[in-house]
């Protein structure tokens, strides 16, 4: 069969199966969007506009800068509050689906919380309050190989799965607090078993913020590897913004840098900025910000780097009050979106 006659019917049933383009390759460097909100957008009425004031479907827009992957939040029992609830597991699977079909690839990030878990708060589900902590455990099995074997039955493999979100502190407090290493380590264990059991190739992540901070990880990752702790990705953050003292990138990029490399070299694990973002009104250093990240990312030792993640680079603020998308009031993206363009 001539070759023009088998790429016919390939790219047919590519369209006939719902997918808009391949599946993005496994192993190519990953650019990334957080779209948490996009649904909640969607659903209040948002347009979402190409660079040319097209209107047009967020998913394709993004994949037309270069986005490759998507991260998705799940929460267990959210309320139905616009910018701080959603991201139930119905919800999550129905964007992996639809992320997927477009051949995106799907990073799943839980955060054993009804609502934001990070930094400044670890508060645990309230239908887990009051177990005690042979429960937890059960409770923090149970609820991710409910989500993983949704995803499974949906026809979703996730290429990464964390286990927390931003977790310096701990998590599900008091119980997974730092304070109380052993129980933490047993916490992550029972997500690491469960995302295993149901998707054994998906690569667990631990994730935390301040990804300049070489101390901050070496002291939390050297207490994971001393207390058990299962993974396969350090995921970390990078906002500039809000680095005390440090408002620009110029300031701490050397940082970033020199601790992805420790990282990969000190644990043997892959790394992976998972949370990156700048200033929605200096769209012009967001480009600089993100091209240097994903140089820094890329020159990794051993290709242990594997890609970079804005978070909610669609969430424009006059829709969710937030800085650091890159998308203006116009319903288009902003300069800092061409940084994915990039090689």
């Amino acid at each position: 069969m001539p070759l023009k006659r088998i790429l016919a019917l390939a790219c047919m049933a590519i369209a006939l199966s719902g997918c808009a383009t391949a599946p993005a390759r496994t192993g190519a460097f990953v650019k990334g969007a957080d779209i948490g909100w996009l649904q909640q957008m969607e659903a209040t009425g948002y347009k979402f506009r190409n660079k040319d004031g097209a209107e047009q479907d967020c998913l394709q827009i993004l994949q037309d800068y270069g986005i490759n992957t998507v991260r998705l939040r799940t929460w267990v029992n959210p309320s139905d509050s616009k910018t701080s609830g959603h991201n139930s597991k119905d919800e999550t699977v129905a964007m992996a689906v639809r992320a997927q079909k477009r051949g995106m690839r799907v990073m799943i990030n839980f955060h054993y919380s009804d609502s934001w878990a990070d930094p400044a708060k670890q508060k645990k589900p309230a239908a887990w309050e009051g177990h005690d902590f042979p429960r937890l455990l059960q409770d923090v099995y149970s609820y991710t190989h409910d989500v993983m074997s949704a995803l499974k039955q949906a026809g979703v493999t996730p290429e990464w799965v964390q286990v927390g979100n931003e977790t310096p502190g701990g998590m599900i407090y008091p119980e997974g607090s730092t304070a109380n290493w052993p129980q933490l380590a047993q916490l992550i264990n029972q997500g690491y078993d469960a995302i295993k059991a149901v998707s054994p190739s998906s690569k667990v992540i631990l994730h935390l913020d301040q990804g300049n901070n070489s101390a901050r990880f070496r002291g939390w990752f050297d207490q994971a590897q001393a207390h058990g702790a299962r993974y396969d990705v350090i995921g970390l953050s990078y906002y500039p913004y809000w680095l005390p003292g440090k408002p620009d990138y110029t300031q701490s990029i050397g940082d970033l840098g020199a601790n992805l490399d420790d990282m990969a070299a000190r644990y043997g694990k892959e790394v992976m900025v998972v949370e990156v973002g700048g200033e929605d009104t200096q769209p012009q250093n967001t480009y600089d910000m993100l091209v240097a990240v994903q140089q820094k990312v890329k020159a990794v030792p051993e290709g242990k780097g594997l890609g970079m993640i804005y978070w909610e680079p669609q969430g424009a603020r006059n829709w969710s009050k937030y800085a650091l998308s890159a998308w203006g009031d116009d319903g288009r993206p902003t300069k800092a979106m061409d940084a994915f363009l990039t090689d």
